[in-house]
């Protein structure tokens, strides 16, 4: 099993286009929980928090969605 708190890196495809993300097995398992959830792949959450992010990395893009997504579903 891979270090807790050592990234782990995997390619996404984005509009088309492959990129790797590093992200710690935490936030992937998150990452991937989320998209099923929404009924949604993987790729397509990360295409439109692409879309969205502005100029901040994607890494951590994904981690403040997956954060905000945690946050959300407690206080429901």
């Amino acid at each position: 099993m891979a270090d807790a708190g050592r990234p782990v890196k995997h390619s996404l495809t984005l509009r088309g286009h492959r990129t790797s993300v590093s992200l710690e097995e935490a936030f992937w398992q998150a990452f991937r929980a989320l998209a099923a959830a929404e009924g949604r792949t993987l790729n397509a959450l990360a295409a439109d928090i692409d879309a969205a992010r502005g100029d901040v990395g994607l890494a951590s893009a994904i981690r403040v969605h997956v954060l905000r997504a945690a946050q959300a579903a407690r206080s429901s």
